[in-house]
């Protein structure tokens, strides 16, 4: 595939004090810290299968090349700046975020489960396997940044659950009862493959990137947080997006039924209140953005546009357009352009 995104590559920009000077020369680009892309370029862009994600792809590159010792996401001496730690528009925005991301991460990593169970070979069942190990170190690391930010570790989960309860109850319970449905009573082994691909990743991811880079000043140990996760997202969506490509290559007559389901899929997400969740976090930040917009300075959070100029809506419609591009290229990748 040919990227035709015209968002910038992040390789290279985010390398981060403390990590070590070398590592293994066989780490593949895009699951290296320094060399992968950028989620949105990457997902676009790039082309992987579960034979070559498996098991002994994982093990080399994710903690070698992603992770290189930081469990955590990020290195000891990368912290949140005051304003942030501190009670305030930035504290709530962020987490609230994260505290909804290690929610959603926890939920994907059970349906996960299903995938493995249900895979057609080993490659395939190995690549679920690593993927369910990535989403619950998602899930761990969005959680914890939380004590970074004043939450008290005894408090740790009952902040977690007041935080995210209503957007939980509300986005994620519904999306569960569909990949459960699929997954778990249906047992549809590809159609699983295609929600989760499509419509919680898919459609999660953009809004990934814009955390990434909208908190790379204010939190720059949140934003290489995000960093981390979108690497092992670029490998999730593009394996999850061929393994419905070769499945329809071989079953073409299972398209009508894909196609259906996609269909079911978006009704769903046009009846959740996500936009209205995003706005409030943007809306959180934009008044983090008026309080300490001076510590920003000429930071662009995409070419010739600075962050401390932007505005929560500008925010929120950059982010669609993302996740609708990135929507189109899969979707045309799969074969299913129709759904579009």
């Amino acid at each position: 595939m040919t990227t035709t995104s015209a968002t910038p590559t992040t390789a290279g920009t985010n390398a981060t004090p403390g990590r070590p000077a070398t590592v293994p020369t066989d780490i593949p680009a895009e699951a290296d810290w320094d060399r992968a892309p950028s989620l949105l370029d990457g997902a676009e862009s790039l082309e992987l299968t579960p034979a070559v994600c498996n098991l002994r792809y994982w093990l080399q590159a994710v903690p070698n090349g992603t992770l290189r010792g930081n469990v955590l996401g990020h290195a000891p001496d990368v912290r949140p700046l005051d304003v942030v730690r501190a009670p305030g528009p930035l504290n709530s925005a962020l987490t609230q975020e994260l505290a909804y991301r290690s929610v959603a991460e926890e939920k994907a990593t059970r349906a996960i489960g299903y995938l493995t169970a249900l895979a057609p070979d080993n490659d395939t069942m190995e690549f679920y396997s690593t993927q369910l190990i990535d989403e619950a170190r998602h899930a761990m690391v969005f959680r914890s940044h939380l004590l970074e930010l004043g939450v008290s570790q005894a408090e740790l989960f009952a902040t977690v659950d007041r935080l995210s309860a209503a957007d939980r109850d509300q986005i994620l319970i519904p999306l569960e009862n569909l990949g459960l449905r699929v997954l778990r009573d249906e047992r549809d082994f590809i159609g699983g493959v295609l929600v989760l691909t499509v419509l919680v990743e898919g459609v999660l991811a953009p809004a990934a990137e814009l955390s990434e880079r909208k908190w790379r000043v204010f939190d720059p140990a949140a934003a290489d947080i995000e960093r981390g996760a979108g690497i092992d997202e670029i490998r999730h969506l593009t394996v999850g997006s061929a393994i419905v490509r070769d499945h329809l290559r071989d079953h073409p007559r299972d398209k009508a039924r894909l196609l259906e389901l996609m269909g079911e899929g978006y009704a769903l997400w046009e009846k959740l209140p996500t936009m209205e969740q995003l706005m409030r976090r943007e809306s959180l930040f934009q008044r983090g953005i008026d309080e300490h917009g001076h510590l920003l300075g000429d930071y662009e959070i995409w070419p010739g546009r600075r962050l401390v100029d932007t505005t929560a809506q500008e925010r929120l419609e950059t982010g669609h357009e993302w996740a609708a591009r990135m929507q189109r290229t899969r979707l045309a990748y799969m074969g299913l352009e129709e759904a579009i």
